[in-house]
C-alpha cells in the first residue's frame, strides 16, 4: 500500500485543475468521538465548496500531542475508527488525514505517525512520518517507528508527495537543534511530484511563521511544484498551535493563507489559471496576544471549567493576565480578588479596582492583616525573638494563595497564577503562595515582554491603568519594597536569561555582551537553585524557543555551576 505509484501520464501532458481544501480545527486530545464529528462536518463543508482533495493536520484524529494516551489500546482503536468513517464518507473526494496506525513488524515500535490518502471507502496510500523530533517538547521516538522509505501517490492525475511536520524541517540546514541525514521532501522531489503537502502539528513560537514559509519555498525550488502546509490549531496543555496554514505555487508565491488562531477551511485551485498572490501575515504583539487568549480559553474549557479566579495586586502581571482572561472567557467568567495587607499601598488597591472597572469584572476584597496576625501569634513560640524576614514575607504570599485556592474549590473557578518567566527563572516567587494555580499564562513571558504586551492591550483604549505600567514593580511584602532590591533591572536580567536559557550560551560568552561576570554568575546560580520550585509550578503557555516545562528537563540535585 505504501509503494511508489508510477504516473502513466505522458511527458508534457497538462494536469487537470485540482481544488484542495485545507482544514485547521481545534481538536481536544483524546476526544476521539468529538474530533470525528467535527472532521466529518468539515468534509461535507469542503464537498459543498467543490473540493477534490481535503487535507487535515497531523494526528487530527487524536489531537497533538497524545503522549502516553497512546499506551491505551482503545485510544488507537478509536482513531482508526475515525479513519474508516472518513473513508466511507469520502466518496469521490480524496482525504489526506493524520492518524496513528499499528505496525505488525517484529522489530521496532508497534505504532506509526501516519498520513493516509482516503477515497472510495478505503485507504489507498499511506506515508509514515520519517523524522521523529526528540528535543524540547517533542518525544515522538518514545512512541513511533519512523519511515525509512519514500513514496509518491497519484490522485486525479496529480503525483502527490506527502510529509509530516518535522519532515519539512530537515530542509533547515542552519537548525540549532536536530540535524538529519535525510530529507523526505528532497527525496520526493527527486522522485518527481506535482504537489507537495505537509501536514503538521507545529507549535507556535514567536517568529515561526516566517521560518515555515522559508522552508516551504525551499521545497518548491527542489520540486518545482506547489506546496501546501496544513497545521493544527488550538491549545493543548502548554502547547499553542496557531494554524496559519498556507499554500505556495510552484514559483514560491503565497497564494493561500488561513488566519492564525482561528478555525477555518480554505480552498485553493491548482493547475488552472495562476492564483493571485496574497500578503504574508504580520507577526508581533497582536499575534502573541491572540496566542495567549487562545491558550487560556482552550485550557480552561478543555479542562472542564468555564470561569477563572485570580488575585489582583494592582501590578502589571496580574493586570495583563486578567485582561487576557477577559478576552478569552468574557468578563462574567473572570473573578478578581484583592487581598491587601498592611504593606499594600493605596495606589495598588486603586489600580486593581480601576482595572476591574475597565474590564467589567466582579471583584471581592479580603484584607489579610488579621490572618497575618494569627500566623504571627501561632508561630511566635517557635520563631522566638528572631527578626521578621523572608519567612514572614512568604507567609503573606501563602495566605493569599490559600484564600484563592479556597475560592477556586468553593466556587468552581480555575485559579490563574500570574507570575512571569523572569520571576520563575530566578525563583522570585513563593511555593504554595503566588505560584498556586491551575495555569500560568505568563510563565514564558519575560518581564520586559509583559510590559510590551500591556501597551499593546491598551492600544485600542485604556484597559490597564497607566500607573500599573509606570510604577516600579514590587511584591509589597515589606515597607517600600521593590523588585530591584533583590534583582537586577529587568532589561538586563531578561537579556541574561534569554542568552542562558533559550540560546544555551556559556557564562563567559554572555559576559562578553557587556554584563558584569559576577552578575551573570549570580543569575545562573539563581536559575539552577530554583529548579525545585519550577518542578512544582503550574503548567504555562509556551511562546519562546525554550520554556520552563516539559521541554527543559534539568535535574534538581546537581552541582553544575
Amino acid at each position: 500500500m505504501t509503494a511508489p505509484t508510477h504516473d502513466p501520464r505522458p511527458p508534457g501532458a497538462s494536469l487537470p485543475p485540482l481544488r484542495v481544501a485545507l482544514v485547521q480545527d481545534d481538536p481536544t486530545v483524546g476526544a476521539v468521538a468529538d474530533n470525528r464529528a467535527r472532521m466529518l462536518a468539515r468534509l461535507e463543508e469542503a464537498r459543498a465548496l467543490g473540493a477534490h482533495l481535503v487535507v487535515f493536520p497531523e494526528l487530527a484524529t487524536l489531537g497533538y500531542p497524545p503522549r502516553d494516551l497512546l499506551d491505551l489500546p482503545d485510544i488507537v482503536d478509536g482513531n482508526l475508527e475515525t479513519v474508516r468513517a472518513l473513508a466511507q464518507a469520502a466518496g469521490d473526494l480524496g482525504v489526506l488525514v493524520g492518524y496513528v496506525d499499528r505496525r505488525a513488524a517484529l522489530a521496532g515500535l508497534p505504532l506509526a505517525n501516519v498520513v493516509g490518502l482516503l477515497t472510495q471507502g478505503r485507504v489507498v496510500h499511506t506515508w509514515d512520518k520519517a523524522l521523529l523530533p526528540n528535543y524540547d517538547v517533542f518525544d515522538e521516538a518514545r512512541y513511533f517507528e519512523p519511515s525509512t522509505g519514500t513514496s509518491v501517490a497519484t490522485f486525479r492525475g496529480w503525483r502527490l508527495g506527502v510529509s509530516v511536520c518535522e519532515d519539512l524541517w530537515a530542509l533547515d540546514q542552519d537548525a540549532p537543534r536536530a540535524r538529519y541525514a535525510r530529507s523526505p521532501i528532497a527525496e520526493q522531489a527527486a522522485a518527481g511530484v506535482d504537489l507537495l503537502v505537509n501536514v503538521s502539528a507545529s507549535p507556535y513560537v514567536l517568529g515561526k511563521l516566517a521560518s515555515r514559509r522559508r522552508l516551504a519555498r525551499r521545497a518548491t525550488q527542489l520540486a518545482r511544484a506547489p506546496f501546501l502546509y496544513c497545521n493544527q490549531l488550538g491549545a493543548n496543555d502548554d502547547l499553542l498551535f496557531d494554524g496559519a496554514s498556507f499554500g505556495l505555487d510552484a514559483d514560491g508565491r503565497l497564494v493561500l493563507q488561513l488566519p492564525a488562531f482561528q478555525t477555518g477551511l480554505a480552498l485553493v485551485t491548482l493547475g488552472g489559471a495562476p492564483q493571485p498572490e496574497v500578503p504574508a501575515p504580520a507577526e508581533g504583539l497582536p499575534t502573541l496576544r491572540d496566542a495567549l487568549v487562545m491558550g487560556i480559553r482552550d485550557y480552561v474549557h478543555k479542562s472542564g471549567f468555564r470561569s477563572v479566579v485570580l488575585g489582583l495586586s494592582g501590578g502589571i502581571d496580574s493586570a495583563v493576565t486578567c485582561a487576557l482572561a477577559v478576552r478569552a472567557l468574557g468578563p462574567d467568567n473572570v473573578l478578581g480578588v484583592l487581598m491587601p495587607s498592611p504593606h499594600s499601598s493605596r495606589h495598588s488597591v486603586d489600580d486593581a479596582l480601576a482595572l476591574a472597572a475597565n474590564l467589567g469584572i466582579q471583584t471581592h476584597t479580603v484584607p489579610i492583616g488579621p490572618l497575618m496576625q494569627g500566623f504571627d501569634q501561632a508561630l511566635a513560640p517557635i520563631f522566638g525573638d528572631r527578626p521578621p524576614g523572608l519567612a514572614e514575607e512568604n507567609l503573606q504570599a501563602r495566605i493569599r494563595g490559600t484564600l484563592l485556592m479556597g475560592i477556586s474549590n468553593k466556587l468552581g473557578h480555575l485559579l490563574l497564577t500570574t507570575g512571569n518567566k523572569s520571576e520563575l527563572a530566578v525563583g522570585y516567587c513563593t511555593l504554595y503562595g503566588d505560584m498556586n494555580g491551575g495555569l500560568a499564562p505568563l510563565s514564558d513571558l519575560p518581564k520586559t515582554l509583559v510590559y510590551a504586551l500591556a501597551h499593546q492591550l491598551n492600544a485600542d483604549g485604556p484597559v490597564i491603568p497607566s500607573s500599573s505600567i509606570d510604577k516600579p514593580p514590587s511584591a509589597e511584602l515589606r515597607p517600600d519594597q521593590t523588585d530591584q532590591d533583590s534583582l537586577p533591572p529587568y532589561d538586563e536580567l531578561d537579556a541574561i536569561l534569554r542568552a542562558y536559557v533559550e540560546e544555551h550560551r556559556p557564562q563567559r560568552d554572555i559576559a562578553s555582551d557587556g554584563h558584569d561576570p559576577a552578575l551573570v554568575a549570580r543569575v545562573v546560580d539563581m536559575i539552577h537553585l530554583s529548579e525545585y520550585k519550577r518542578r512544582q509550578a503550574a503548567p504555562g503557555l509556551k511562546i519562546t524557543p525554550k520554556a520552563f516545562g516539559v521541554g527543559r528537563r534539568f535535574p534538581i540535585a546537581h552541582r553544575w555551576r
